[in-house]
């Protein structure tokens, strides 16, 4: 049977247990640690490329794609309260659907956090030649070294994007020899973005540019594309869906959360409710102010965000101050309504913040694997800890490789529309699994339980179901690729490996017991 392999709920917290990890995180902490995540490339880059596929409707589409979130938060927050472990909706499926959908699963988290790390690489990359090089220093880099020449659809651009592969390969550097923010560094890091982006709405909202007739027409795309199309606002909002990638990170964080039963949702939810809030505002400053009418072609159809048209239309004069056009959309904005130095201020806060992002995804990634070797699903060698620097060099080292070819080549829309993918998938089976955990165990301790269940978690499962099929065709077809991939990997090698198949139940390594990856933004732990 393929699906007769399901590991013990028992077994899964008793390994927790005996890893013994000092539970320090708080709710603030979370919190923090979610916002931190969530607030990067999907607000400060993205908001271009959604602009682009529904205009004014992007304010529509972050609340569809922040609607879809908080409904998985909802089961988020109840299965993982409940399984406070290491591994996120990989574990969770392990304990509910076996090991064969929860290596589907975690399969599709390593391909989610690798690309949106690259996609933050390279949205950090057009703050760096825009803000620092070119309104600070002066220096126009040439165009072969700040743009990648691949798109899925073949558009050509420039030869490599050097500063997104530099600061992709420099974060996996800190990584592998252990330098983790401290707790204050990240607290204030998160301070720079909420402060940036308050700036950003008190400067749009009273500018007398601002005009209510820009929003008119509101849906320029419709509602709904088409599915495959990635137009309209729901084809907008599977894209900038980007713009909350991260938030499930803080599941990752349960097993060292004090009181992970009441703090993982205040985290999960918090977090989420607050960049909502603030992404709807900032849209609505940035339409108001500049308009964020799509560019389209003859036919009245919006051209491909990223595409060779559209940059074609954007190098003309009349298109050059539009707002799909920036690769820095939030500071392009109040440049363009007389606020350069504030502007410039505001890229220099994405400059700053974007690379913790980066950091906390290529640390969410590692985490999978990590967790996966130690199932055996993996080889061990993957997470080998170094001996001086106690981090799992091997798996940062391959994963950080990736991140920055990826990074290098591709450009960062359809770098988001991948990563949504692989994300859309693992939302849907933790609503899956947080009912089937109320069918299997349902006199287990809930400390946070989903209310109406039976409404939130379809739900979930109808809204990322629905916002996959939103996606262009091109990055749909990356997620079951990717998947026969993972199948051969599973069949090949892993399912023989698998410590629950040899009949481990309760897997413990004393190496991994000592020392696990940290998360960032918390002081480096051992075992208590």
């Amino acid at each position: 049977m393929l699906l007769d392999r399901i590991k013990p709920l028992d077994a899964i917290l008793a390994t927790a247990k005996k890893t013994s990890l000092k539970r320090t995180l708080g709710p603030i902490q979370l919190m923090l640690f979610g916002i931190g995540c969530i607030i990067g490339t999907g607000i400060f880059v993205l908001t271009a490329a959604g602009a682009q596929k529904a205009g004014p409707g992007l304010m529509l589409a972050f609340a569809i794609a922040g609607l879809v979130c908080i409904v998985a938060a909802l089961c988020y927050a109840e299965i993982a309260a409940m399984i406070p472990v290491a591994g996120s909706a990989y574990t969770y499926s392990y304990a509910t659907m076996g090991e064969l959908l929860a290596w589907t699963v975690g399969w599709a988290l390593i391909l989610e956090y690798a690309i949106a790390a690259s996609a933050v690489s390279v949205g950090w990359s057009g703050y760096f030649t825009g803000t620092i090089l070119n309104q600070f220093l002066g220096i126009e880099l040439p165009q072969w070294l700040a743009a990648g020449p691949l798109a899925l659809g073949g558009e050509p651009g420039g030869l490599v994007n050097l500063p997104a592969m530099a600061i992709a390969l420099l974060i996996t550097g800190l990584l592998m020899i252990g330098t983790n923010e401290s707790a204050r560094v990240n607290a204030v890091l998160v301070v720079i973005k909420v402060a940036a982006l308050t700036a950003f709405m008190a400067l749009t909202f009273t500018s007398p540019e601002f005009d209510a007739d820009r929003f008119n027409p509101f849906l320029p795309a419709g509602v709904f594309g088409g599915f495959g199309s990635g137009l309209g606002a729901v084809g907008a909002a599977a894209t900038i869906f980007f713009a909350y990638v991260g938030f499930d990170a803080v599941s990752t964080a349960a097993e060292e959360t004090r009181n992970p039963q009441r703090n993982v949702p205040i985290g999960l939810v918090g977090s989420l409710l607050f960049c909502t809030v603030f992404y709807i505002l900032v849209a609505a400053g940035a339409i108001g102010t500049i308009g964020g009418q799509p560019i389209v072609g003859p036919d009245g159809i919006p051209f491909p965000a990223g595409s060779e048209q559209l940059a074609l239309q954007c190098a003309m004069p009349q298109y050059s101050a539009a707002l799909v056009c920036s690769d820095e959309a939030l500071a392009h904005v109040l440049r363009q309504i007389g606020f350069s130095g504030i502007g410039n201020m505001l890229g220099i806060a994405a400059f700053l913040a974007l690379p913790s992002v980066i950091l906390v995804l290529l640390f969410a990634q590692t985490r999978i694997f990590f967790v996966m070797s130690r199932d055996g699903l993996l080889p061990e060698g993957l997470s080998r800890i170094h001996p001086r620097w106690n981090t799992p060099y091997v798996v940062t080292a391959i994963t950080g490789t990736i991140v920055a070819f990826a990074a290098a080549f591709f450009p960062v829309g359809q770098l988001a529309d991948i990563a949504n993918a692989g994300t859309l998938y693992a939302f849907l089976m933790v609503a899956v699994a947080v009912m089937l955990l109320r069918r299997s165990a349902p006199d287990r301790k809930r400390d946070f339980r989903v209310p109406a269940l039976w409404l939130v978690a379809p739900a979930t499962i109808l809204g990322c179901g629905f916002l996959f099929l939103n996606l262009p065709a091109e990055a749909m077809l990356v997620l079951p690729i990717w998947s026969l991939i993972g199948l051969a990997v599973y069949f090949g090698y892993s399912r023989r490996r698998s410590h629950l198949g040899r009949g481990i139940i309760e897997v413990h390594e004393p190496e991994y017991a000592e020392i696990e990856p940290g998360i960032p933004g918390v002081d480096d732990r051992k075992g208590a």
